[in-house]
């Protein structure tokens, strides 16, 4: 048995999105910005995408922009709304993706002022610092993630949104990790920008897209051509366009259905290792069904000297999953998450992360492998 435990790093590709693009790979292959009927043919195919996008988003297909992928789309809202409106404050948590820190380290040798919100030790953000932060702030921009892509934890983003609002700053989501798995109402969110990643919801990799609020107007971050509107140099990826649309039409169609088959698979999980392993626990709040992200659980295991070559064993076992600690070792980079957290360096930790393709045979036998690590380490 190969078992395939880290979809928060790629989902599979959904047959269907498969069938979708290869006509736009072997027969449709004109480019998009040709006057020719094979150009416009891509060029019609790109906008059906949009439109298609835009309506399960609820919102204008004006405001939707193509890109290679959630980290382009994060640099371009965080960077390009601060040189382009003249942004000084920027608020952010030390537990983003690297997207949006490193993004922020940028801004900073810019000029710009980066604060930091605080959190708990579950990683929960104090929205009572973000209204301190905001107050008495001319313009600010917020960059807040709806799901930590390490932890699984969910931010109350409509909640910020309202912040946000009302202190009239302008507010960017990293909504990676839950596009396609939840519902995103634009007009009730409340967020100026948010992304998408095709290859978290069985999509193809090397595409994404921005939504872009209309009532916010950058400059585009990738210098070229007209391409999207403007908003985007480049030769756009046409067969990941189409892609990345089916997969997300995909998702709406059946995310109550797959919600619910995965969240017990999680359920699943947490019940085995509990049952196998004495001295385990969650980092953030992956326990809590409604705090957390269904598909994600991040388990820290006991001190121990395997931890050091913790994936490596697993993977000898045919199972995929990622992971880490809060200290940097020869095996991996550490997690900046878990260490802003104040997690003991001296655990280990595994991120099992689930999809619609995953059974419960898998996760019994995951679960039973990663406890036989630990109870064949001599005493």
């Amino acid at each position: 048995m190969r078992v395939y435990l880290d979809n928060a790093a790629t989902t599979p590709l959904d047959k269907e999105v498969f069938d979708a693009m290869a006509p736009y790979m072997l027969e449709h292959f004109g480019n998009p910005s040709s006057i020719h009927s094979h150009g416009r043919e891509a060029r019609a195919a790109i906008e059906k995408a949009r439109r298609t996008v835009a309506t399960l988003l609820n919102t204008s297909p004006a405001e939707i922009f193509f890109t290679s992928g959630g980290t382009e789309a994060d640099n371009t809202a965080i960077i390009s709304t601060c040189r382009t409106l003249g942004i000084k404050h920027a608020i952010t948590s030390e537990l983003e993706h690297h997207a949006v820190l490193h993004s922020m380290e940028l801004l900073e040798k810019e000029g710009v002022q980066v604060s930091y919100l605080r959190h708990d030790a579950h990683g929960n953000l104090d929205l009572a610092h973000l209204e301190e932060l905001l107050a008495g702030q001319p313009q600010t921009l917020v960059s807040v993630m709806h799901a930590n892509n390490e932890i699984g934890n969910l931010n109350d983003v409509e909640a910020i949104g309202r912040i946000c609002k009302a202190h009239k700053a302008i507010f960017h989501s990293d909504t990676v990790q839950t596009m396609g798995h939840y519902t995103h109402d634009l007009q009730v969110l409340g967020a100026n920008f948010i992304v998408g990643s095709a290859h978290k919801f069985h999509g193809p990799k090397g595409v994404g897209f921005l939504y872009c609020d209309a009532g916010v107007k950058i400059s585009p971050y990738i210098q070229g051509g007209a391409q999207e509107r403007n908003m985007r140099g480049g030769t756009e990826n046409v067969c990941g366009i189409i892609g990345l649309a089916k997969a997300l039409e995909i998702a709406y169609g059946d995310m109550e259905e797959h919600t619910r088959y995965i969240q017990g698979l999680k359920d699943r999980m947490i019940y085995k290792l509990k049952a196998q392993l004495e001295d385990i626990s969650f980092n953030g709040l992956s326990e809590f069904g409604d705090k957390s992200l269904y598909t994600v659980l991040n388990v820290s295991l006991p001190a121990s000297d395997i931890n050091e070559m913790l994936l490596f064993s697993l993977d000898i076992n045919k199972i995929s999953v990622s992971g880490g600690s809060a200290c940097s070792s020869g095996a991996n980079t550490g997690s900046h998450v878990l260490r802003a957290l104040g997690c003991d360096p001296a655990r280990g930790s595994v991120r099992f992360s689930f999809s619609k393709y995953n059974t419960p045979e898998e996760i019994d036998y995951a679960a039973e492998a990663l406890a036989k690590l630990y109870k064949n380490v001599p005493a």
